[in-house]
C-alpha cells in the first residue's frame, strides 16, 4: 500500500469525520483521479517536441500518455483540426496516490520561490487545478537529457461537493496550500 493511501485511511478519514461532523465514511470526500496534461503547441512545427513530452510524462506518471489532438482549426496559429498538440494521463488508484505523494514531498519543494499553492484554485465542485512551469522539478526527469522545457497542468478530481470540503481534504493529505 502506498504511503499516502495509508495516511488517508489512518489519519485523514478520522479527522474529516470530526471536522465535517459525519459518521458515514462513504460520505466523506476522497480523491477520485488525477489528470496530468501537457500542451505542446510547438509540436505543430517540430514533432520531436511532442515525442519528448510524451516520454517525460510517461516517466513521471508510470503510465503511457494519450496524445491529444486539436478539436478545431485556428488559422492564426497554423493549426488544423486533428493535429497532435499535447498529451495527457489519467491516474487512479495506487498510481494516483504515488504520484501525489511525489508531487507533495519531492516536486513542489523544488519549485523556485515556492510559497505555497493558491487556496482559491478550486472549480466550485471541490476539484483543484495547478500548473507547473517545467517538468524538471520531478527527480525522474534527467536535466541533461531535456532539450525543451515543458510545463504541465495537474487537476485533482475529488468527490467533495464544495470547495471547502475539497480544500480540507487536500490540506489533510498534505498539500501545501497557502493560508489566507
Amino acid at each position: 500500500m502506498t504511503r499516502l493511501l495509508e495516511r488517508y485511511r489512518e489519519r485523514v478519514v478520522p479527522s474529516l469525520k470530526e471536522k465535517l461532523g459525519r459518521t458515514n465514511v462513504h460520505s466523506l470526500p476522497k480523491l477520485e483521479k488525477i489528470i496530468v496534461s501537457m500542451g505542446v503547441g510547438a509540436a505543430i512545427q517540430d514533432r520531436k517536441r511532442l515525442e519528448e513530452a510524451v516520454e517525460h510524462l510517461g516517466r513521471l506518471t508510470g503510465q503511457r500518455p494519450q496524445i491529444t489532438r486539436a478539436r478545431r482549426a485556428i488559422s492564426s496559429f497554423r493549426l488544423r483540426e486533428g493535429m497532435e498538440v499535447g498529451c495527457r494521463v489519467t491516474l487512479r488508484g495506487h498510481r494516483m496516490y504515488e504520484f501525489l505523494d511525489r508531487l507533495i514531498s519531492l516536486a513542489l519543494p523544488r519549485v523556485r520561490d515556492f510559497r505555497g499553492l493558491n487556496p482559491k484554485a478550486f472549480d466550485g465542485r471541490g476539484n483543484y487545478s495547478l500548473g507547473l512551469n517545467e517538468q524538471l522539478v520531478f527527480p525522474e526527469v534527467d536535466p541533461d537529457k531535456v532539450t525543451h522545457i515543458q510545463g504541465m497542468n495537474i487537476t485533482l478530481v475529488t468527490t467533495a461537493k464544495t470547495d471547502d470540503e475539497g480544500r480540507e481534504l487536500l490540506r489533510e493529505l498534505g498539500m501545501p496550500l497557502r493560508t489566507e
